[in-house]
């Protein structure tokens, strides 16, 4: 009984350090969209000291949830759990990463005329970060459906990247140099792909309750 209320615990100690976690990474990912679509440059740097502190984070809950596997024996529940925090924290800290790319995306940006395309890729990425605030919020509440529902929000930036991407992949009267569009389709890849770590997040917590991959 001591032993398990130990590592119940220690279980529940680890899982409030992914929800802090959580929280810089869409703070960091806010901060990205400011930069991007509000000309708000001096979010760049508080990126950057947060990717920090989001990469201790990922490093401490690792190191936490190995320590526990190793001895303290968890049972099948337990071990389901920890399991599935080590692979989620790996998905907070991709999407860490991508708003600081983001950010030095739109340090480079700013130099250039603002394409027409930027209300459709800010919509975007509202998007994808509403997916990533659900997707956290499934976490702290345990959500069994959290995969299903986010999975479906998913569709609509999948749909969004193909539209950006023919866009900018058709243009056809580009004056000048192409850096612009180059940055624009690095940026709706970026915010892509934070959507599908995202999902990723949602489909984790379903696998926690229910133990069933999908």
């Amino acid at each position: 009984m001591v032993e398990g209320s130990r590592l119940q615990r220690h279980t529940s100690e680890v899982a409030q350090d992914v929800l802090r976690m959580g929280a810089l990474v869409e703070e960091s990912f806010r901060y990205s969209h400011q930069a991007l679509f509000e000309g708000d440059l001096e979010t760049v740097a508080l990126i950057t000291n947060q990717d920090i502190e989001i990469d201790r984070y990922y490093r401490h809950i690792e190191m936490r949830c190995a320590t526990i596997l190793t001895l303290q024996a968890p049972v099948a529940q337990d071990l389901r759990i920890l399991s599935a925090f080590m692979q989620l924290v790996r998905d907070l800290e991709r999407i860490g990463d991508y708003a600081k790319d983001l950010g030095q995306i739109a340090i480079k940006l700013a130099l250039y005329p603002s394409h027409s395309c930027m209300p459709e890729l800010a919509a975007m990425s509202k998007h994808a970060q509403v997916m990533l605030a659900k997707a956290m919020v499934a976490l702290s509440e345990l959500d069994s459906q959290a995969g299903e529902k986010i999975k479906l929000l998913d569709d609509t930036v999948d749909n969004a990247y193909d539209k950006l991407y023919h866009t900018l992949a058709q243009q056809r009267d580009i004056r000048g140099v192409v850096e612009p569009i180059i940055l624009l389709a690095l940026a709706i890849r970026h915010i892509e792909r934070m959507a599908d770590h995202a999902t990723n997040i949602a489909q984790r917590v379903s696998y926690i309750v229910t133990g069933e991959r999908k």
